[in-house]
């Protein structure tokens, strides 16, 4: 299941009161948050860092690890609790099949878009700061998504729960980060955040059944309002204050909305092919809209003083590479979900819990397949292992498209996700490792940062797409004189369809311009820890 989190800056001399500091190589690298992803594939690997701290360890760090954990383990658990609710959502707000995406979609795109700005803000205003600021944003949300009246009402609560968590996760991270010294302790914190990442990820499915099944869909939301309470208490007393001590302090906040404004316009154009076409004026308007906008947010960024993505990261091989790939990733993953969870209720009748506990395997899949990965690619490189994952998403996805209104869910649906889960991570660490090989050291913030907005980005644009073709798959069935059931069926199954042809582009990849590299110990540290 997706989790999200990634580097922050590293500290400086003044990061972290009365510690003693080595200067390390100068340089600008930016905090940021991930995913959605599983448990292996948007989170990022720790940068390596720029100084080392050793003296004066904070008393409370391992107490200051619990509250900042409890905060991203709610941020995780929102991202896949919601899934298992849609059908209930959908009949209570009266959603729209195309307008039901965007409860997901919503949320995605402002937690991707504005995730690098949220890393710098934490770094320049303060961490702590822009952690409960953050927090307190994403439970206001969550209140608001829970009293919901209307679908735009919804949809609005999820922008701001987007916006909460582009604050809340990275700056946690980066508190994690200045408040652990460098080495063997800074990795059990990572092995602790990144087992409760997974952990939230795989019980958001379960946790959501339940909630959903007992107390009804709103609860999904409320429940969120318990977690950040404890954590708002808490963190002002158990949490230091730090700042980054850099020369140039400029939010790049223009970057910020044309980046997410462009994905905007592209994914409601490819929203609105269902309704008016694809050759219609107003999809084709939307596009070019889009393609504008990404025009000047790249210009805005090769002139920028502090830009959110440094142009010159691209020049990596490698991390344009892991970029591409874990945006088909993000896309592939969000479709199946989104498509799985409402076939497993609305064609095979599964309650709400029921359907949660049918994801449970592939996270139980996807958190081993995570450290045998990690094991694998010291031995032969992240290539082979790139390959394999990609190779079993495929098929995975494949044997997931042959579900049928009356197919049994332990010869179908199970082995599906079993072996996509499996895949999954044998993809999503070898990327994150390849992503930061090759970036100079100052960059190496800034590179985890540019993969996990990667895959939140293409998860959006991938589901809009593959919904939109399954949906359109499903109006002609029916109108073509299918039953309910069976129209369902088919516009699943041509929605998995698309989605292994999604994934082929990773075997593409893997197979032809993928780098293979052989990670330090620290990188593996990084990956098993996501």
């Amino acid at each position: 299941m997706p989790h999200v989190d990634s580097p922050p800056l590293e500290a400086d001399a003044q990061d972290v009161p009365g510690r003693r500091a080595r200067r390390g190589a100068p340089g600008d690298p930016q905090a940021t948050a991930t995913p959605l992803g599983t448990p292996d594939s948007t989170a990022p690997l720790t940068a390596a860092p720029a100084v080392d701290v050793d003296a004066d360890l904070d008393p409370k760090r391992w107490r200051a690890l619990a509250v900042i954990a409890l905060a991203q383990f709610m941020v995780v658990l929102d991202v896949t609790i919601v899934n298992v609710a849609l059908p209930d959502i959908q009949r209570a707000l009266h959603f729209s099949t195309d307008g039901l995406q965007w409860v997901i979609n919503a949320y995605t795109l402002m937690f991707g878009g504005f995730l690098l700005l949220g890393g710098r803000i934490a770094d320049l205003a303060g961490r702590r700061r822009t952690f409960l600021a953050g927090l307190t944003l994403f439970a206001g949300a969550s209140l608001v998504a829970g009293l919901s009246s209307s679908d735009t009402m919804l949809i609005a609560a999820r922008v701001v729960q987007g916006l909460g968590a582009a604050a809340l996760s990275p700056a946690a991270l980066a508190i994690l980060t200045v408040t652990f010294p460098h080495g063997k302790e800074r990795n059990v914190a990572m092995g602790v955040w990144g087992a409760l990442a997974g952990l939230g990820g795989t019980l958001g499915v379960i946790a959501g059944g339940i909630l959903v099944d007992a107390f009804g869909w709103e609860w999904i939301f409320f429940v969120n309002l318990p977690m950040a309470a404890v954590v708002l208490v808490a963190a002002p007393r158990l949490v230091r204050e730090t700042k980054s001590d850099m020369v140039e302090r400029q939010f790049d906040v223009a970057g910020a909305v044309l980046g997410t404004a462009g994905v905007l316009a592209m994914v409601f154009g490819v929203i609105r092919t269902q309704t008016v076409g694809w050759g219609s004026a107003q999809v084709l308007g939307l596009f070019a809209l889009a393609v504008v906008l990404m025009a000047a947010f790249v210009r805005v960024e090769l002139r920028a003083k502090a830009p959110l993505v440094p142009m010159r990261l691209f020049r990596s091989r490698g991390l344009s590479v892991s970029s591409a790939t874990l945006a088909v990733n993000g896309s592939v993953f969000l479709a199946m979900f989104f498509l799985t969870a409402l076939y497993l209720q609305e064609v095979r009748g599964d309650s709400p819990l029921d359907a949660g506990l049918h994801f449970v395997p592939m996270g139980i899949a996807a958190i081993a397949s995570a450290i045998i990965a990690s094991n694998l690619v010291t031995r032969i490189g992240t290539k082979p292992v790139f390959i394999a994952g990609a190779v079993l998403s495929v098929a995975g996805l494949f044997l997931l498209s042959g579900a049928s209104a009356d197919g049994s869910y332990w010869t179908t649906v199970m082995p599906g996700t079993v072996v996509y889960g499996f895949g999954l991570s044998l993809v999503g660490v070898p990327n994150q490792i390849s992503a930061i090989m090759e970036v100079d050291h100052r960059d190496a913030g800034a590179a985890s940062a540019v993969i996990n907005a990667m895959f939140q980005i293409g998860g959006a644009l991938g589901l809009a797409v593959i919904t939109t073709f399954a949906n359109t798959h499903v109006a002609h069935r029916l109108a073509a004189g299918a039953t309910q059931s069976h129209a369902l069926v088919d516009g699943y199954q041509l929605g998995l369809v698309i989605a292994a042809g999604l994934a082929v582009v990773n075997v593409l990849i893997a197979a032809t311009i993928a780098p293979s590299e052989k990670p330090t110990e620290e990188q593996l540290a990084g990956a098993v820890a996501a």
